[in-house]
Parts: C-alpha cells; sequence; structure tokens
C-alpha cells in the first residue's frame, strides 16, 4: 500500500478544540501498515491535516468532526493487513490509551 499525500505528523493531542476531529485507530499492525497507508484509506473521509503513527495503532486528524466521524463509522472492524481495525472517536471528555 503506498500513496502521495503528505501531512503533518501533528494531531494536536494537547488542543481540547481540535479533539473533535481526531479519530484513534487501534489493532494496527505497524510492521506492515505505514503512515501513507492510513493517509490513503482515511482520505476518502475528507482533509486530513495530521497522522501519527505508533506501534500498534494511529491517529488520524481532520480538518472537522463530520469527517471524523465518517472515517469511525466506515473503517472500524476493517480487516487490514490481518488485524480488524478499531477506530474511535475523540471528544474533549475522553482520553483514550491504547
Amino acid at each position: 500500500m503506498t500513496g502521495k499525500l503528505q501531512t503533518s505528523n501533528v494531531t494536536n493531542k494537547n488542543d481540547p478544540r481540535s479533539l473533535n476531529s481526531r479519530v484513534f485507530i487501534g489493532n494496527l499492525n505497524t510492521a506492515i501498515v505505514k503512515k501513507t497507508d492510513i493517509e490513503v484509506l482515511f482520505a476518502k473521509y475528507g482533509k486530513i491535516v495530521g497522522c501519527s503513527v505508533h506501534k500498534g495503532y494511529a491517529f488520524v486528524q481532520y480538518v472537522n468532526e463530520r469527517n471524523a466521524r465518517a472515517a469511525v463509522a466506515g473503517e472500524n472492524a476493517r480487516v487490514i493487513a490481518g488485524q480488524p481495525l478499531e477506530t474511535k472517536y475523540c471528544t474533549s471528555h475522553q482520553k483514550l490509551s491504547p
């Protein structure tokens, strides 16, 4: 999987105003799936302004909340690299820990 998108590594984890447009992606096989793969997969839901990939999980930062909600609904449980994704919508009242 490859793509041409280039986004920031910043997902605004400390900005409560941007949490509503942030998606957590868990159960991610990061030995196979790379940042560009995530960007290509999730770009169909809206403009991505940031994407950060960590061991086993990632965050995608969208421009708005509507895009984030669509991504969670559309990608939850999708099997990528042999593992079903766990997508969650972030809110300012919720703290996620993988």
